[in-house]
């Protein structure tokens, strides 16, 4: 056998035992495209409108972002231990140590959930838009069995006035409206804290203490 010969004998070799991984890197690049592509998912249909303003007696809901950011951080810092009680039942939020920075990265991260239309933050204004009055949040629940997970704030002097309550009313009765959900959990409302954090505890799989 020539030494051209062997040369191509060799070359055949090479090129059968890489027409494998070539052909298996081939197969898998559609199915890695095709998990890169997959949409995050959506709280809403893609055709339905999310409302970007609702009108209420002597107030007004828009989305929170940047924007807002003055208005949200002055409405609740002014009620630091009224919404840790009431609302996040937590020390974790609010808290006296919020930056403006910080302020500024939580307006961000709820104007990209929006977008991403994973989440809504809506801030509860005054008619003028000068003063928030409270928030509204519609967002996934975390128990099985509802479309959505809707919760809602007032600042203390607003709670104390009595908006509370007309607040939660009203958002009920938009959300009926408005919305394309069939069944809503309003925590701490309708359904009381110790009930719904059982559901959601039992969701996680968790144990519940004796």
């Amino acid at each position: 056998m020539t030494a051209k010969m062997i040369g191509a004998v060799l070359a055949g070799i090479s090129l059968a035992l890489a027409t494998p991984a070539v052909a298996q890197t081939a197969a898998a690049a559609p199915a890695t495209a095709a998990v890169a592509a997959k949409p995050a998912k959506m709280l809403v249909p893609a055709d339905f409108v999310v409302p970007t303003l609702a009108k209420g007696p002597s107030f007004k809901l828009v989305p929170l972002g940047p924007a807002l950011v003055k208005v949200d951080f002055d409405a609740y810092m002014s009620s630091i231990e009224h919404l840790q009680k009431t609302f996040s039942r937590s020390t974790g939020w609010p808290h006296a140590g919020i930056s403006d920075a910080d302020a500024m990265k939580d307006m961000e991260g709820e104007a990209a959930r929006f977008a991403a239309r994973k989440s809504f933050a809506y801030g509860v204004l005054t008619p003028d838009g000068k003063r928030e009055r409270g928030s509204v949040y519609v967002s996934t629940s975390p128990v099985p069995g509802y479309d959505a997970m809707v919760r809602l704030w007032v600042t203390k002097a607003e709670y104390d006035a009595g908006f509370d309550a007309a607040l939660y009313g009203w958002v009920q009765q938009w959300v009926a409206r408005q919305w394309p959900f069939a069944k809503v959990a309003y925590p701490g409302r309708s359904i009381a804290w110790e009930t719904w954090d059982a559901k959601v505890k039992a969701a996680k799989g968790d144990h519940l203490p004796d």
